[in-house]
């Protein structure tokens, strides 16, 4: 009995220290036509339109797009650590081809990265989106929002931020050499799913590849606040918990529930919804 009592208590001890559930909640974007941007994903993408808090958004399967009228165009190159937002395709090159029928204008055309990806026929092309935010379309099996990519001056220790804060597996390799497809850095990385939503970190070199004109005197990442795409959110069961935890943790946290992230990615906690 009293080894049954030890048991019991270690397991109660370990359940307490595990961190709560944390979800992924939203992205918000700086509009200045919130209405035109909520008809532009409803209308491209597999999304609806619904309200939250009040406030016209788009539902996208399990987490929200929130939009912030602005009374000018945010800035919209990719020199903070939020690169796009994305969405799958099962048959990408018949879906490439719907959107340039529906008159859709793309940053990058269709794209095989079938070597990258160690799968046949995988494709990409990037949507300029309605305040020229990126959005990828992506072969997948299944046409729901499915990815945030983020770029780090160092992914695996991005990684690591995540995991240890909010409790998200990390995967891929923990080794820091580089990595290199067609030229262009592509590790290390690292990648989480918070629910839906696949969470990919590359390289900052690649964004000084792919983006050269805007790297080229730059040293870091700029704060993705006031930008296109402004943050990110994550909904936890017990926000003022979560908030006394991360500010322990030497993470500041603001009264509004901001805080800043690897690379100044701006993340806000918000309540989960029951």
């Amino acid at each position: 009995m009293h080894r049954y009592l030890m048991i019991c208590c270690a397991v109660l001890t370990a359940a307490a220290q595990e961190k709560p559930a944390t979800h992924f909640h939203h992205v918000h974007i700086n509009s200045t036509d919130p209405a035109a941007a909520i008809e532009f994903y409803t209308h491209h993408f597999d999304c609806e339109k619904s309200t939250y808090k009040g406030r016209d958004a788009v539902w996208a399967q399990k987490s929200w797009l929130l939009f912030n009228q602005v009374s000018s165009a945010a800035p919209y190159e990719v020199v903070s650590a939020i690169w796009h937002i994305g969405w799958g395709a099962e048959d990408m090159p018949a879906t490439y081809r719907k959107q340039l029928d529906m008159g859709t204008v793309f940053q990058t055309p269709l794209t095989d990265i079938s070597g990258l990806a160690n799968s046949r026929n995988f494709f990409y092309a990037y949507v300029d989106g309605p305040g020229h935010e990126l959005i990828e379309l992506n072969t997948s099996g299944h046409h729901h929002f499915g990815h945030l990519h983020l770029f780090s001056e160092d992914p695996v220790a991005a990684g690591e931020w995540y995991a240890s804060n909010f409790g998200v597996t990390v995967r891929g390799s923990r080794s820091r050499e580089p990595r290199y497809y067609k030229g262009f850095q592509v590790g290390p990385a690292a990648s989480f799913t918070m629910d839906n939503v696949n969470v990919i970190i590359f390289p900052m070199e690649h964004a000084r590849q792919t983006f050269p004109g805007l790297w080229k005197d730059r040293k870091g990442f700029e704060s993705s606040r006031g930008r296109v795409i402004d943050h990110i959110a994550f909904s936890v069961d017990d926000l003022g918990a979560t908030k006394d935890r991360l500010r322990k943790a030497g993470i500041e946290v603001d009264t509004q529930g901001f805080l800043d992230g690897p690379d100044h990615v701006r993340i806000e906690l918000v309540p989960a919804e029951h």
